[in-house]
């Protein structure tokens, strides 16, 4: 087995486990973990007090508990989250963080409350209103109120030292991620689009620095080989999440090679860092309103489009596949606008619903097959 091997087992050893990584801290270090939710939720907080953040973003599951207390039409996402929770799969963490970016994590956050009462939750709002001066000081308000409930949970303050060191860990990680993101498109072979997201994911259950070690570590592995030729088409990634797997797998079947993306659980988080200026908490609250270019951050402007088929551009990509989370509304709102845009531009677009707890994925492997034929079929 190569370094390159060895590192993809241990991300993927911890992405496969999460209850294993989450009894092995408690064990290694004697402290808590707490869950966070979707999306932008403070891990800097979390990892200041010494307790491991670790990301909730559902999975493959068959719900059936969670219909008691959610509708049918809730996002998959949430739907799986509440599923684990009910089970018990969660009962092991000191707490949940909860924001409240959209209509239903505003109703999840308050279900949490009366049906999970064993698992402290910690609910946040962030203000719409993110590019003026009082939306940032409302933020910093509700990340301070996080604070003490965080402080309360392991007994001692969180310094403003030890919050700024937090917070220029995860900066670095973010500079590694991107690193790795533009580096990927380059080893097409060896980074498929399975282990671009495998790595891009074991963020969620690892310590921010030592995932970042691995990314760099990763890194510099890859530019020891000669860069990967392959006759795959290259596809931008758009959306909430590309997940059930079994999908990745999909475009790699059909000669497809991820070269970037736009989705919430990947790129967005980390293609903007907390700025340098300001107590800790400020710099946490003000980044909020310097996230452009996602569905869930209020933007009249409407940037996502034009930041798409720029990457597009850049990364000579020959289409956009729009992974559509089964009712998302902000996502829902954004296509209508994104697929005029990518039409004039002459881009070609799939659009794809995308469902963590699908059983089936022979409707996707037609309309990805047809999409890659088309692609291939321009080029002739």
């Amino acid at each position: 087995m190569n370094v390159i091997e060895k590192i993809i087992e241990q991300m993927n050893a911890v992405v496969e486990n999460p209850s294993r990584v989450v009894s092995d801290y408690k064990k290694e270090t004697g402290k808590g973990v707490v869950g966070c939710f979707p999306y932008y939720t403070p891990e800097e907080i979390v990892h200041a007090s010494g307790m491991l953040p670790i990301g909730l973003w559902g999975g493959e599951t068959q719900v059936a508990e969670v219909h008691s207390i959610l509708p049918a039409f809730t996002c998959p996402i949430m739907q799986s989250n509440m599923e684990f929770a009910l089970r018990g799969f969660y009962n092991e963490l000191e707490a949940v963080i909860i924001p409240a970016p959209c209509d239903t994590l505003k109703s999840v956050g308050q279900d949490w409350l009366y049906v999970i009462p064993q698992v402290k939750a910690i609910l946040l709002v962030y203000p719409q209103m993110r590019k003026i001066e009082g939306g940032v000081q409302y933020l910093k308000s509700e990340f301070m109120r996080v604070k003490k409930e965080i402080e309360a949970i392991v007994g001692k303050e969180i310094s403003d030292k030890d919050l700024s060191q937090s917070i220029d860990i995860y900066n670095v990680h973010r500079a590694a991620m991107r690193s790795f993101s533009e580096m990927a498109p380059l080893y097409p072979v060896t980074v498929t689009p399975s282990i671009r997201h495998l790595v891009i994911k074991s963020a969620f259950f690892m310590e921010k620095s030592r995932h970042t070690t691995l990314v760099n570590a990763l890194i510099q592995e890859l530019q020891k080989q000669p860069v990967e030729k392959t006759n795959c088409k290259k596809v931008i990634l758009t959306g909430i999440i590309a997940e059930p797997n079994g999908l990745l797998e999909l475009f790699q079947e059909n000669g497809l090679t991820v070269v970037g993306d736009d989705l919430a659980h990947e790129s967005r988080l980390f293609r903007t860092d907390v700025p340098a200026d300001g107590d800790p908490l400020t710099r946490l609250a003000r980044q909020w309103s310097l996230i452009e270019g996602c569905s869930l951050a209020y933007d009249p402007e409407k940037k996502r489009g034009n930041m798409i088929i720029e990457l597009a551009k850049k990364t000579k990509a020959d289409g956009i596949i729009l992974c559509m989370m089964k009712f998302c509304d902000p996502e829902e709102f954004d296509y209508p606008i994104l697929a005029s845009e990518f039409e004039q531009a002459k881009i070609p677009l799939l659009y794809l619903e995308v469902d963590q707890q699908s059983q089936s994925l022979e409707q996707l492997r037609t309309r990805i097959q047809a999409f890659a034929e088309m692609l291939v079929s321009q080029q002739k």
